[in-house]
Order: structure tokens, then C-alpha cells, then sequence
């Protein structure tokens, strides 16, 4: 009789470790394939038309929309979708940690990254660019001689300018891209350069829309990848094979006509998977 109140009693515990471990896990990240409860994801918070976090807290741009359809392809609803702000600076480190599943960030495909990261995609191919004034009589690169020219500090943008096409442009350094849009808003600069997509992104708010131009100059080619922790080779398939699902469904060409749209911008057609353009 002892020997069955034991038994019993140890069954019992039994139960509840097998029940505590499985409620345990149900709330965690599965962070692969679909099916868990939530999904992280790496983007930008402050690049409109890309990714950019509203004052309601919603997420807005073409990185949002392509994050959430990959995710959807994955097997994740919208609703379980958790946006990271992920910088520029530490993308390769919130990959290798694990905070995020991958990263969706305006994030240029280039060889020193592929050391430490894998990159599904191109997703999309921009170029470094200039925006300026709708009535300006900058038309091309050089008319920036003597000119301002406003980019964020530490960017090699402005250095790329002033060393291919305008070497007496007048650098003018700011925190963020926002205050540069704000310098060419008052005329405190004549010029702004970094990514065609970022300044499209830019062009193409409400407050701005019919104010600025870009030239189209296509400085420099930037492959936009979607990055994942390195050897998560069975993520990266799948992302490869959302992303071409994205493109023939008709989802990719809708998605950036709706979020640069409004600047006129003369975007590229989708890349292939895989094919980067030096």
C-alpha cells in the first residue's frame, strides 16, 4: 500500500514538470519555421519609406512589407511578428546573438559582411543618389561645386560625391537624415545624398510630397539583402523562395509603387536571387 502511495505520488509530479515544460515552451521564440508564437525581426525605425516606426506605434515602408510577407511565408501571422530596431552598427552582432530571426534594413549586400553573415535575396537594388529642391538648377553632379551638400556624420557618401563628381562641394554634416531634409526644406543646403531609396523614402511624405527631385545619378550599386545568422542555411532557402513567391505573385512591384510612389521615383526592376550587381 506504501509502495503504490509513492508510486502515485510520484506520477503526480511527474505530471506537473511535463505540464510546467510545456507551458514553458509555448511561450518562447521558436525562431525558425513557422508555427511559433512569435517571430523577431530586425529593421530600421527611422527611414520612411523603408522602415520606419509610426507615432501610434505601428510600422510602416517597403523593409515592413517585405519582412511581414516573408514572415507570412514562413508561417507567421502579422500579429506575431515582433519589429526590432536594429542600426546599422550592430546588425551583424544582433544576428550572431540570436535577438533577432533575420534582418530586413536597407542592408547593402557587400563581401566583409558576407564574412559574418548570410544574405538571402537581393530584394532590391538602389543607388547612391542626390535629392534636392523641385526648382533647383542642380541637374547634374558637377553643378554641385560651391554648393552645400548635407549627408549624416561618418557617411562616405558625401566623401563619394566630392571625390567622383563635385570635389568644391561644401560638406555639411548633420546627426540624421531627417535634419538633412529639413537643411534642404529651408535652403540651408542645397543637396542631400545616400540611397536613392532612402531619399525617395523621404521625397515621398505627405509633408514633403512635390518638394524635392531626385537626379538619378546612380553613384553606386547597393544590393539590399535580407540577413541571417551565419550557416542558417534552411532559413535562407526560404526566404530566397518567399522572395521570388513575392515577386511573381505581383506583391513586390505593389508594395514599392505604394511606398515610393510619390516621390516619381524610377526604381529597379526586382533582381534575381542571388545576382549582385557590382
Amino acid at each position: 500500500m506504501k509502495l503504490r502511495k509513492v508510486t502515485a505520488a510520484s506520477a503526480a509530479v511527474l505530471a506537473l514538470a511535463v505540464a510546467a515544460t510545456a507551458c514553458g515552451s509555448s511561450n518562447n521564440d521558436s525562431g525558425s519555421s513557422g508555427g511559433g508564437k512569435k517571430i523577431k525581426i530586425g529593421i530600421k525605425y527611422d527611414q520612411p519609406g523603408l522602415g520606419l516606426k509610426e507615432p501610434n506605434g505601428s510600422f510602416s515602408g517597403f523593409d515592413v512589407d517585405v519582412a511581414t510577407y516573408v514572415a507570412g511565408k514562413l508561417g507567421y501571422k502579422p500579429s506575431q511578428i515582433e519589429f526590432v530596431e536594429t542600426k546599422s552598427a550592430d546588425r551583424e552582432n544582433a544576428l550572431a546573438r540570436g535577438d533577432v530571426k533575420f534582418i530586413v534594413a536597407s542592408y547593402s549586400i557587400t563581401d566583409e559582411r558576407k564574412q559574418k553573415v548570410d544574405f538571402a535575396g537581393p530584394y532590391f537594388l538602389a543607388h547612391q543618389d542626390l535629392l534636392v529642391k523641385a526648382n533647383s538648377k542642380i541637374n547634374k553632379g558637377t553643378d554641385l561645386n560651391g554648393q552645400n551638400l548635407c549627408s549624416v556624420t561618418g557617411s562616405t557618401s558625401a566623401q563619394n560625391v566630392q571625390k567622383t563628381i563635385a570635389p568644391k562641394a561644401n560638406l555639411k554634416e548633420n546627426s540624421g537624415y531627417s535634419e538633412c531634409v529639413s537643411s534642404l526644406q529651408s535652403g540651408a543646403v542645397d543637396a542631400l545624398t545616400t540611397d536613392d531609396s532612402i531619399l525617395a523614402g523621404y521625397a515621398a511624405q505627405a509633408q514633403y510630397k512635390g518638394q524635392f527631385k531626385l537626379l538619378g545619378l546612380k553613384l553606386s550599386n547597393e544590393n539590399y539583402g535580407i540577413g541571417v545568422k551565419k550557416g542558417d542555411t534552411t532559413t535562407l532557402n526560404k526566404i530566397n523562395d518567399a522572395l521570388k513567391s513575392m515577386v511573381s505573385d505581383g506583391t513586390w512591384k505593389k508594395d514599392v509603387e505604394k511606398n515610393f510612389g510619390p516621390a516619381n521615383y524610377k526604381y529597379e526592376p526586382a533582381p534575381q536571387i542571388g545576382q549582385i550587381v557590382k
